[in-house]
């Protein structure tokens, strides 16, 4: 195909475009493009890097319809692309029409991202239309993009006939009930995608119930990204229900929809029966201490979930004791996430108790938990007894010299954890060089965040030059 000929399949969308870029003087587009790399601080001091490139990150450069224009002229001659980054510029509807035209006979290029500009419905259907045909594209993202459900139908229309598409972001828009059902219809026909984020979108019950029906018989998708919806309680009953049968699905984020102990509970009874999500993210709802006594019960014998998300639950100390019974019996999970929450030093101390059996928890994330130096001291002893845990997070908590002086302690003996994270806290200089002291001898450690506690200009200095592992 001639690069000056229009796709049969969008003519309406890209005509006007493609006249334009057949008069572009290719002495004028050099000129533009130095022009543009002087202007928008990128490498481009010529067409050769466009023309060329394997991978194009132009992310955030401020790029219009018309700085898009030239660079989709070079692009005509680019044969090796396979990475195109166009993320954070101001480009809309005219500049995704130049970008298409440039790409129609491209057979490279597999991933592209357009996240965070002003495409719209219009130009979605322009870039739906694209690939319908497209051979070779499995990454797309399109997030923060103004796309409604008049988008999102475009787009569903395009999943049904496209073979090669795998992962698609639609976080950030504007896509409702309507929205998400042509896209639920569209995958009940598509056998390839595999990752869908519909995540921070206007989703709610009506939408959920169709992706549930979804899910209940799809054996492709493998991540879904429901973040930041509508769901509640009665979402979560239809999607607990297609979980049930669900063999396909491994990673589910649900975070910041409004769920309550109502609402897991119809998950907790999906979750003792399903036998294939891993990764299940309920960060930002309202589990309280009633809901984890519900999940923590249900996952106690569960053998698939690996990484769990449970930050910004209003989590307690009853609801720490409740976590800590997983843990003596749980003997899948490996990632925990409570940051957010209200466990404080006697919510730690029930952790710290389970730590000392566990023998699968490698990362632990406690930051913004109201713990203290007792509690840190708790958590440090029964460490001395684990043999798992590599990654303890426990940034902006009330941790002072004494709970810095146990850690310390605990380093060095402890050859297991490589990371703590101590950032935002309240140790001072004796503390921080005791922590400091400590890591040197600590073969393996590779990270220990200390930033803004309290250290001066000239403390930090000192301290950077002898240990290497510190992040000051």
């Amino acid at each position: 195909m001639s690069n000056d000929t229009t796709p049969s399949v969008m003519p309406a969308c890209v005509e006007p475009a493609v006249d334009v870029l057949k008069n572009i003087n290719p002495m004028k587009i050099l000129f533009s493009l130095r022009n543009d790399s002087t202007q928008l601080g990128t490498n481009i001091d010529n067409n050769t890097q466009v023309q060329t490139s394997k991978i194009l990150n132009l992310s955030n450069k401020k790029l219009s319809d018309q700085n898009l224009r030239r660079i989709a002229y070079s692009l005509k001659s680019n044969t090796t692309l396979i990475t195109l980054n166009l993320a954070g510029n101001n480009f809309g509807i005219t500049g995704i029409k130049y970008l298409l035209i440039a790409l129609q006979s491209n057979i490279t290029l597999t991933t592209l991202d357009l996240q965070n500009n002003k495409i719209g419905d219009e130009g979605i259907q322009c870039l739906a239309e694209f690939l319908y045909d497209n051979t070779t594209l499995t990454t797309l993202n399109l997030g923060g993009n103004d796309i409604e459900d008049k988008g999102a139908y475009h787009l569903a229309s395009a999943i049904q006939h496209n073979m090669t598409l795998k992962i698609l972001n639609l976080q950030n828009n504007n896509i409702k009930d309507e929205g998400a059902e042509a896209l639920a219809y569209a995958l009940e026909n598509n056998s390839i995608l595999n990752t869908l984020s519909l995540g921070r979108n206007q989703i709610n019950i009506d939408g959920i119930q169709h992706w549930a029906n979804t899910i209940q018989n799809n054996i492709t998708l493998i991540a879904f990204d429901i973040e930041g919806n509508g769901i509640s309680d009665d979402g979560v009953q239809y999607l607990a229900y297609a979980l049930e049968s669900n063999i396909g699905l491994t990673t589910l984020n649900l975070g910041r929809n409004q769920i309550t102990a109502e609402g897991i509970q119809f998950l907790a009874n999906a979750l003792e029966t399903n036998k294939t999500l891993t990764s299940l993210n309920l960060g930002g709802n309202e589990l309280g201490n009633n809901g984890i006594e519900i999940l923590a019960t249900a996952l106690q014998y569960n053998n698939t979930l690996s990484t769990l998300y449970l930050g910004r639950n209003s989590v307690g100390i009853d609801g720490a004791q409740h976590l800590a019974n997983l843990l003596n019996h749980n003997t899948k999970l490996v990632k925990l996430d409570l940051q957010s929450n209200e466990i404080s030093d006697d919510g730690i101390q029930y952790l710290a108790d389970a730590l000392q059996n566990n023998i699968t928890l490698k990362t632990l994330n406690l930051a913004r938990n109201n713990i203290g130096d007792k509690g840190t001291y708790n958590l440090a002893n029964a460490l001395e007894h684990n043999n798992t845990l590599t990654h303890l997070h426990l940034a902006l908590n009330l941790i002072a010299d004494e709970g810095a002086q146990a850690l310390a302690t605990l380093l060095e003996t402890n050859r297991i954890l490589t990371v703590i994270d101590l950032a935002f806290n309240q140790i001072s200089i004796h503390g921080i060089k005791q922590l400091a002291s400590a890591s040197q001898k600590h073969s393996t450690m590779t990270t220990l965040d200390l930033r803004y506690n309290q250290t001066d200009a000239n403390n930090r200095a000192i301290l950077n030059d002898t240990a290497n592992v510190l992040m000051l």
